[in-house]
């Protein structure tokens, strides 16, 4: 009944009912839930909260697309229903005259797929948070009959009904579905380009704090500007040209001094895997979306991978090729964040010298006269680097401020100077050239890069839990009495993509057969979601609460990092 035009009962109903139960006990609000409305607008109270304490009531305001009237141009592809998805949560979470006590969600500087709005061909649905007014557990009957029978409909009227917004609003709509559908169209141009990534001329890439995803402010900030090598130009559907730097595919090196933006500009290649907002300054640095950032992570938990590519014959000997550990070292965890991320399919890695383990990185002559070969299990990443990217097209993005190691091998060398990049390709290996230092790359070790093929199966009730795997907050999760910590996977952007992982996990769960690898399993998931919508991740509820949707690399990761996971 709450997706049809008319409910049953109105809102002046549902004014009197509310206003009838004022200083009943507050369980007594169950009685409102169901659907009231009028034609063209219903609200649907999905669920409510059994105490004022308790996680606020689930409530939905649901249009026929009919009476929303958003223009059929900018609903009619998947691309323009999530970026009026996002214009409307945005309007919900604006709007001065929202109650306070009527949450539409987290809303960051992203563009994502999310459930806190949802638009089809037929209707707009907004998922609110709403709690209900109480006086200790007492209700506070005509509050709540003005919130739910005048202040949501209110809310209805000023944020959802296309043919109310003012001219400006209508002309903002049109210029977010646009930039929506440029920068997908410009991302899909990366890999036919043989780029990485690509960072338009005029994008602001400096944060407004360390705790912050603002923009510095325009007049503290230096714009970027592409070096002319570097440079290209795309030809956007909406019209427009966007011209900037593009890194190319292969192993790109970052230098320049402490402070000049090396990190920085890594920061928002790993954000760039996310559509942002125009004003955010980043809204034209555009990666790949299979695109990894990976950094050394002690203390994680690793089951079952194959790291033997970076770390063999173990004085234990442990087999590497389906190594387990509670409590991995900073190098062991890196191999394993590297083995993770290219089985889960990333195209190129984001490394920052800064975050990894030194000893995965390099080896240097001086160690390794010190300490032969033969007696060091770790193969560094700088003598598997090239295979990598000539036996399996993985590229790898790298920032370098303290080593020279890399610089013979580099196909792109990138120098940071007071935010102003320039290529100094030739010139690295004109000094790299001139050391003659063969000794930190170890050329013999650089054979072919060899993954091993042995999948991993999840095995039956791996991630079974007396409850639900739990969110808390944007980096851990809960199942049972282990907390799965997700502070080293750096690109999740949004407490409400932690949740859709909490989600997804219950789902591995119900659905792990002892035979389908994890990768697979991840894949199919994806494509159900794909399908049939994020809010499967919720079934059988009409109010999935809020969730964004996750890439399949971060829901890897964390069953990864699950210290209970059981293969197969």
């Amino acid at each position: 009944m709450a997706r049809n035009e008319t409910a049953a009962r109105s809102f002046k109903d549902l004014f009197d009912h509310a206003r009838k139960l004022d200083g009943a006990g507050y369980g007594a609000y169950k009685k409102l839930a169901g659907a009231f409305g009028e034609p063209g607008l219903t609200l649907s109270i999905d669920r409510v909260q059994a105490d004022p304490y308790a996680s606020p009531s689930k409530m939905r305001l649901i249009l026929p697309m009919r009476a929303a009237g958003i223009p059929q141009h900018l609903i009619d592809d998947p691309i323009g229903r999530v970026a009026v998805a996002d214009f409307l949560a945005r309007r919900i979470e604006a709007d001065v005259t929202r109650p306070k006590n009527v949450h539409i969600g987290d809303i960051g500087q992203q563009v994502l797929e999310r459930t806190h709005v949802l638009v089809t061909p037929d209707r707009i649905e907004a998922r609110l948070l709403v709690g209900l007014p109480a006086k200790g557990r007492r209700i506070l009957g005509r509050q709540a009959a003005h919130l739910l029978a005048d202040d949501l409909p209110q809310l209805a009227d000023d944020c959802l009904f296309h043919d109310r917004f003012d001219p400006a609003d209508a002309r903002a709509l049109e210029d977010h579905v646009a930039l929506l559908r440029d920068q997908e169209f410009l991302r899909a141009q990366l890999a036919p380009r043989k780029l990485v990534a690509f960072v338009g001329n005029g994008a602001i890439l400096p944060r407004a704090a360390g705790d912050s995803d603002r923009p510095l402010a325009a007049s503290q900030a230096t714009p970027f500007e592409s070096p002319e090598s570097l440079t290209h130009t795309f030809n956007l559907p909406s019209g427009r040209t966007v011209t900037g730097m593009g890194i190319p595919e292969g192993l790109t090196v970052i230098v320049g001094g402490g402070y000049h933006g090396k990190s920085t500009l890594l920061r928002a290649l790993e954000r760039g895997i996310y559509p942002h907002i125009v004003s955010d300054g980043r809204e034209w640095v555009i990666s790949r979306a299979d695109v990894a950032s990976v950094r050394a992570e002690d203390g994680r938990p690793i089951t079952g991978a194959d790291i033997s590519p970076f770390i063999t014959n173990l004085p234990t000997g442990a087999d590497t090729r389906r190594f387990s550990t509670t409590n991995a070292s900073g190098s062991t965890s890196q191999a394993a964040n590297v083995v993770e991320a290219h089985a889960a399919g990333t195209s190129a890695l984001l490394i920052d010298e800064d975050t990894s383990a030194t000893n995965f990185m390099i080896r240097d002559r001086l160690m390794q006269r010190l300490v032969p070969n033969d007696k060091e299990p770790i193969t560094p990443f700088v003598q598997r680097v090239r295979s990598l990217y000539d036996a399996t097209s993985v590229s790898t993005v790298l920032i370098a401020g303290g080593s020279g190691a890399y610089l013979r091998l580099a196909d792109t060398v990138i120098a940071m100077d007071a935010y102003r990049p320039s290529e100094v390709t030739a010139r690295a290996h004109e000094i790299a050239g001139d050391t003659g230092d063969t000794a930190s790359t170890g050329e013999p070790a650089q054979n072919q890069f060899q993954h091993g093929t042995a999948e991993r199966v999840l095995a039956r009730g791996t991630l079974n839990s007396r409850k639900p795997p739990k969110p808390r907050g944007l980096s851990t999760i809960s199942v049972d009495r282990s907390d799965i910590d997700l502070s080293a996977v750096g690109q999740l952007v949004a407490p409400s993509q932690t949740a859709a992982i909490a989600a997804a996990l219950a789902w591995l769960s119900k659905n792990a057969d002892g035979q389908t690898p994890l990768v697979d399993l991840v894949a199919r998931l994806e494509r159900h979601i794909t399908e049939k919508g994020l809010a499967v991740l919720a079934p059988g509820r009409d109010h999935p609460g809020h969730l964004s949707r996750p890439r399949g690399a971060e829901i890897l990761a964390a069953a990864n990092r699950y210290r209970e996971l059981k293969l197969a």
